[in-house]
Parts: C-alpha cells; structure tokens; sequence
C-alpha cells in the first residue's frame, strides 16, 4: 500500500472475474442412417384376394371410397400410393392388427436379414436401439408398452430399485433442477499432508461417467471421430501408442501402452491418463516418475480381490478392468460378480474411496451404464456399441478383439460419424439421468456401490421359491 495524494493506492494485482457459469449440454440433431438398415419385419400380402376384398368392400359400401380405401395400419404400412399392393416395410412395429383382422390377406413376419445384425450377446434389438439412439439422439420409447422378459442372465437379471418418493422438481432431463454426472478419475488419497512429505491428489473429471476404449479396428477415420467426439463431450479416447501420430486431438486422448513400448512416448506430451498394458510395476513406477502430471492406470483382466489388494499395496491408484465383448472374465464369470468382488474386497479393506474403478467389457445397453456404477465401477469404457452406432456390422460372433470380423462401411463422413457418437453419448446421459432422477439422487457419484438400489433375480426368486418341492435355486449373490 502507498498513499497518493491522500488516497490509499494498493499493487495487489485485481482479481480476474470468474468464467459465466456453463451447463454441460451435449448436442444433438438428427444423423439419419446413411446405408441401408434392415427392418424388423416383412409384410406378406396375397395380392389376389386384397384385389377381392377391395371389390367385395365396395359392393358391401356402396362405392363409398373414403370407407374402402381406408387402411388397417395406424403406423402407415399400407398408406403408400399403392396401398397394401406395395406395403412400406420399414414403418411395420409388428403389432400383428392387419393379420388378425384380415388373416386371409396380410401376414407379418421376422425379417431373416434383422437377424444378422449383431451377435447372440449384442443382439439385433440391441443393435437396432443404439442404433435408433445414434440416429436421434433421443430416448428409445415404446408406445406399445415392453413386451419381452422381465429376467434373463447376465444385465437382465439385475433390476433397479427406483421406487422412491421423490420431488417431482428433481428432473435432469427438462432442466428444473441439475443432476450432475461428473467422475472423477485419478489416485484420492484418504488425507492430505501439507509438510511436502505426503501424497498429493492427481486426478482429474469427466463430464460423463464414460470413456471410449481402443477398438479392434485400425483405421485413421475412427480414430479420428472417436477423438473429436471425447474432445467435444469432454470425455477422453484410449488410442493405441502407435495410433498417437495420425490423433489430431490430443488433449482428448488416453495412450495405452505396453510395457515394451513405453519408451517411445514423447516426454513433452502430456496427457491426462496414460494405461499400461499388464502388470508390469516396474514400468508402472517409471512411468509415474516420468509424467508426475498424469494420472498412470493399469489396465488388467477382472482380478481377485486378493490381486486387487497386492496392487493397491504397491501403490496403483487407477486400474481399467476388462473383460471380453459379452462381459465374461478369464474364468468365465459374468462382470456383475467380478465388479462386486473387487468393489467389495477394496470397501472392507477400507481403502475403496482412494481407488478408481473403470470397466469395460458386456457393456452394450443405456440400461448396464447405472448397473455397472451401481455394482461398483466409477466409469465404463464403451467399445462396441460405439461400431454399432457407426454403422458397422458384426461378421459372426464378436466375443475378443482378436477374433472379431467386422464389415466397415466404406468412406464414413467425418461429421455425420462424430454427431452419430454424440447423439449416442446423450441418449445415454439422458437414460442415466432418468435412474438418478427417480432415485432421487443429485449426482452419480453417489450411485457406485449404491447395492440397496439393486435387486437379482436369482435371489429374488429364492426367497419366494425356497421349499416348494422342484425348485432348484441358483447360487447367490455375494
């Protein structure tokens, strides 16, 4: 402070205004399919006895057209310039009305083409939602009302707790009041030091609680549109080392490394997360040393919870766990079990919350994202669902990686692949935030591990079966 003229004059520098405050939003607009997608049904009609029926309707109406010509399709099927003679297959939902009120004439049947879209795990429906969601950006809904099983394996046999009272205000989607799905992704550790001698946090967050993980195909398109697209959502893109020179956004990617190629990442770039490929913990230390602002994540096959712990006791913070495209392990356990081990061993070892927990693996539905929080995971790493809304179609099974054959549509524009992934990515923040809503809570964080929202089918079955002669229960839940 000095005084001028009477006037007390202070050098502090002035406080610099804080940024406007920003609601993370993620835009959509329509991204329609650019190659030919299989419809669901095909519509059989008897051409000669249509020919019939109209004359016979036109004796019986006394040549009333409006009354003839009328069409039994309220979705439009038959309401093309040629009626049902050239019924318009792609707007049929299969609600079978045609063939039960004319069975004579019209009869609906699977398309044998749907089929193949997809595998036995990442089924045609599936592939048809996310497709749909690709397309719109929207929320799939059912007029009709669900007409499938209310149980299954694997996802389908975990159902959400969501019959809470809560205030109707708390609605993310319509904008009275935030729900926020921010994660946060690094080493927390359980207190902090201020002598210089204790750990310091590193970690940083993500708008949404996923990532977009190495896929099994190379090419430079892709990678392309998976960069662009975590750059804009404020996500992040694990990208192969050698993927690293044709990336255009690097800020936006995560390199994946293995313990033989570490040495080839440039010490001048650094990214945000780096994944090491194993587990090598030599490497890992090194790579620590060598990028201190860089969150380093081991990236492993689903562990047992005594591997898990050796791990944390040496100093890993971060792990990606995988496993393979129908969300099996090593072993052969579906990722429900395996995410709850470890979830759980890390909680009774006291030490979850200094831990962070990303999956990928089985995850190719809205519905499995809150699922797999809820089992324990901070955040998942999407794969092929990220092919499907792409429009890239499976060839046969699509279990590893390695095994996988996949037909790639040729020249995919640049702009319609990046709005087809973000349209995607808020379909899916919209359903997330659909569960949270009706559960009543303000963010996601507070949903990993949140078990009291879970119910199982098997165990809810055992307690309404057990003893009644010829039930044979499952094995429990852990």
């Amino acid at each position: 402070m000095k005084e001028t003229a009477g006037i007390a004059v202070s050098k502090a520098p002035i406080r610099q205004r804080r940024p406007a405050y920003r609601r993370y939003h993620i835009e959509t607009r329509p991204a329609p399919d650019l190659y030919p997608h299989p419809h669901r049904f095909r519509v059989r009609v008897k051409k000669h006895r249509l020919a019939f029926l109209l004359l016979k309707e036109l004796l019986h109406y006394r040549g009333n057209l409006r009354v003839v010509l009328s069409r039994p399709c309220v979705y439009g099927v038959f309401s093309g310039p040629l009626g049902g003679f050239a019924p318009r297959e792609h707007l049929c939902v299969g609600c079978l009305r045609c063939t039960t009120q004319y069975p004579e004439v019209v009869q609906i049947h699977p398309n044998p083409e749907h089929r193949t879209l997809g595998d036995t795990y990442f089924t045609a429906a599936l592939y048809e939602t996310v497709n749909y969601e690709a397309r719109t950006g929207m929320v799939p809904v059912r007029g009709a009302g669900y007409r499938g099983p209310f149980g299954g394996e694997g996802w389908d046999g975990m159902w959400t707790d969501m019959s809470e009272i809560v205030r109707p205000t708390r609605d993310g989607i319509h904008g009275r009041e935030f729900i926020s799905t921010v994660v946060d992704i690094g080493e927390k550790p359980a207190f902090l030091r201020f002598d210089g001698n204790g750990p310091s946090p590193r970690f940083f967050s993500l708008q949404v609680p996923f990532l977009f993980d190495a896929l099994p195909l190379h090419s430079s398109r892709l990678l392309q549109i998976l960069t662009q697209v975590a750059h804009e959502i404020e996500s992040l893109a694990i990208v192969r080392v050698s993927d690293l020179p044709s990336v255009a956004r690097p800020d936006a990617v995560a390199p994946l490394v293995t313990a033989e190629d570490v040495e080839t990442l440039s010490p001048n770039f650094v990214p945000k997360m780096i994944e090491l490929a194993g587990v090598h913990l030599e490497v890992f230390h090194r790579l620590r040393e060598r990028f201190p602002q860089s969150v380093i994540a081991l990236r492993l096959p689903y562990p047992s919870g005594e591997e898990i712990l050796d791990l944390v006791r040496e100093g890993v913070r971060v792990f990606h766990l995988t496993a393979d495209y129908h969300g099996r392990t090593k072993e052969g356990r579906f990722v429900i079990d395996a995410i709850r081990e470890v979830h759980t061993t890390l909680v009774e070892a006291g030490v979850r919350d200094e831990v962070t927990l990303i999956g990928s693996g089985g995850i190719v539905a809205a519905e499995h994202l809150p699922k797999a929080i809820i089992c324990g995971l901070d955040a998942v790493a999407l794969d092929t669902p990220l092919l499907a809304a792409l429009q890239i179609r499976f060839q046969g099974e699509c279990r590893t990686p390695e095994s996988s054959r996949f037909l790639v549509p040729p020249d995919i524009p640049l702009d319609w692949g990046v709005q087809r992934l973000k349209n995607l990515a808020a379909s899916w923040r919209d359903q997330l935030l659909e569960v949270l809503g009706a559960m009543g809570m303000r963010e996601v964080r507070r949903l990993r591990g949140e078990m009291g929202r879970a119910m199982f089918q098997k165990d809810l079955e055992r307690e309404a079966f057990e003893g009644i002669e010829g039930y044979e229960p499952e094995p429990a839940s852990r």
